[in-house]
């Protein structure tokens, strides 16, 4: 009978691996990430937190000349910091003797068991005493609210497949690894089981850090690449002695003041609001339920996660968010954000800057989102990767650019192809206002409601965005960059509004409400320069 779930060794994350589906524990992961061509985590939201531990395990574990990549005196200076990267780079894989220091480092003791009695990794053992009924018999939330997807209490919507709070299924140890990683994370705001630390006994908490967002990176060939470029630049956390949470000595005060979120360490790990305890099966291969509950309600201090783009609110006033995770919303659409430098309204995500120019050519962009609101509701999860783009990067210094004016035109690309979809928009509920109210005239002056569409709009937008990706595709080249964006974009628009209005043009005022449309998509074309006189 296994006594624990050691995640060092057992093989609980699925990897590409030589062209074949996989799976390893953390040390072979370290051991072959220079083979590893991909992880296929089949949770994003879990891939994406994964993603950070693994960087903060890589800033610990890479280093060159017993400098690891976290040292603070290297980070003093940057160009100091990304020479020794440069030199890690270099070497093209992590040594397995610092890769065993790390993991058989005995001050760690049990903390990379999944049910470590003491310390079970990125978990609270205090709550199997702490979260309990009123008559002081345990409490658990259920597998169910562990487990990202499934519904939880007896009438819990159906999202991801039929389960229920009274005929619990219980999950391998492996993937409820992976549903810890996404709760500490994206994990939802409002009522969650009580925890009784003082007289009080509450229960409601905070959202996780990176609930409703999409974040974004660098993805080169092989995964040793990529983690060290998921290391944070330093500068880009609070400054201090810096530990994860399996490194704290102790386990943290629920009612204490929070630490800096110092880099690289807890900036990535140690942002959690939900306190988290797996119960196993007899054997430890299964968790059959699971305690969630709150870890803190202090205020978060200020820090900015280096995986998410940062836009400004609309009305320019107030503070700086993470763009939010759109399921309806294809990944190209974000792409100009992720290669101009930026400017007051949107920050790219600060892993992208500095990247080291050899390597531009090979990259991709992976990003991770996960459709929520900010409290329990959970819509849809999608995972997307660019082509090689990197290249198109803006940079502060020209001669860092090696495709000038590419970033931009990219930007004017996405522009042209969000104005022709308001003129759409637009013209496909013009079209079904003019068509179906025989008391407008469809050459006057028409008045629409804003609260109703018609289902000719909705039925437009989908053709559209669909043909648009292709179309932006196939116009984002350095060979086309004088290729003036709006042209392309307004003919999928003018055949998406045919194809949603469909043979129902046959009646003339169809036809007349189809017409009046066109022009108004068409009026989305830049306007010729007026004509000098004489010419």
């Amino acid at each position: 009978m296994a006594e624990g779930f050691d995640l060092r060794d057992e093989p609980w994350i699925p990897v590409r691996l030589g062209g074949c589906s996989s799976r390893v524990g953390l040390r072979e992961l370290f051991y072959r990430a220079h083979e590893i061509e991909d992880i296929e985590l089949p949770v994003p939201p879990a891939a994406s937190g994964l993603l950070r531990v693994l960087a903060a395990m890589t800033s610990r574990i890479a280093g060159s000349g017993g400098v690891p990549l976290c040292d603070e005196d290297e980070a003093e200076n940057a160009d100091d910091w990304f020479g020794l990267r440069e030199r890690i780079l270099e070497r093209e894989r992590f040594e397995t003797k610092a890769v065993d220091a790390y993991f058989d480092d005995e001050a760690l003791g049990g903390r990379f068991d999944l049910f470590d009695a003491q310390r079970p990794f990125l978990q609270d053992p205090r709550l199997r005493a702490e979260c309990v009924d009123p008559k002081g018999k345990p409490n658990p939330s259920g597998i169910n609210k562990l487990v990202m997807g499934r519904p939880t209490g007896i009438n819990g919507a159906v999202l991801f497949g039929h389960f229920s709070d009274t005929a619990p299924v219980a999950v391998s140890a492996a993937e409820a690894a992976w549903h810890l990683i996404a709760t500490l994370y994206y994990g939802p705001s409002g009522q969650c089981t009580p925890r009784r630390i003082t007289t009080v006994r509450t229960g409601s908490g905070d959202a996780g850090p990176l609930r409703k967002t999409i974040s974004f990176h660098a993805w080169a060939p092989d995964l040793f690449t990529t983690l060290l470029l998921a290391v944070p630049t330093p500068g880009s956390g609070a400054e201090g002695p810096d530990s994860c949470p399996w490194e704290e000595e102790k386990l943290p005060d629920p009612l204490g003041t929070l630490a800096s979120f110092t880099w690289p360490g807890r900036m990535l790990t140690g942002r959690a609001r939900h306190a988290v305890l797996l119960m196993p099966s007899a054997d430890h291969t299964q968790v059959v339920d699971a305690y969630v509950s709150w870890s803190t309600h202090q205020p978060p201090p200020a820090v900015r996660d280096p995986h998410v783009i940062l836009d400004m609110p609309r009305t320019g006033d107030g503070a700086p968010y993470a763009r939010m995770a759109d399921g309806q919303r294809a990944l190209w659409r974000d792409l100009d954000a992720l290669l101009l430098v930026g400017d007051s309204q949107t920050q790219r995500p600060s892993t992208l800057d500095h990247l080291p120019r050899a390597l531009a050519p090979t990259l991709r962009v992976r990003a991770y989102g996960f459709d929520q609101d900010g409290q329990q509701r959970d819509s849809i999860w999608f995972e997307a990767t660019t082509p090689p783009v990197l290249t198109w990067q803006q940079h502060t210094s020209p001669e860092a650019t090696p495709y000038p004016g590419m970033a931009e035109y990219v930007a004017r690309c996405h522009r042209a192809a969000e104005e022709v979809a308001d003129k759409l928009q637009y013209a496909a509920r013009l079209a079904w206002k003019l068509a179906t109210d025989p008391g407008e005239d469809p050459s006057g002056k028409v008045k629409l409601d804003p609260k109703k569409y018609g289902p000719w709009a909705s039925l437009a937008l989908t053709r559209y965005w669909r043909a648009a990706e292709e179309t932006f595709w196939d116009l984002a080249d350095p060979q086309r960059i004088d290729t003036p964006p709006h042209p392309p974009f307004v003919r999928i628009a003018l055949d998406a509004l045919d194809e949603a209005i469909g043979a129902r043009s046959a009646d003339v005022r169809v036809a007349r409400a189809r017409n009046r449309a066109r022009t108004a998509i068409r009026s989305a074309l830049p306007k010729p320069p007026p004509t000098a006189p004489g010419e």
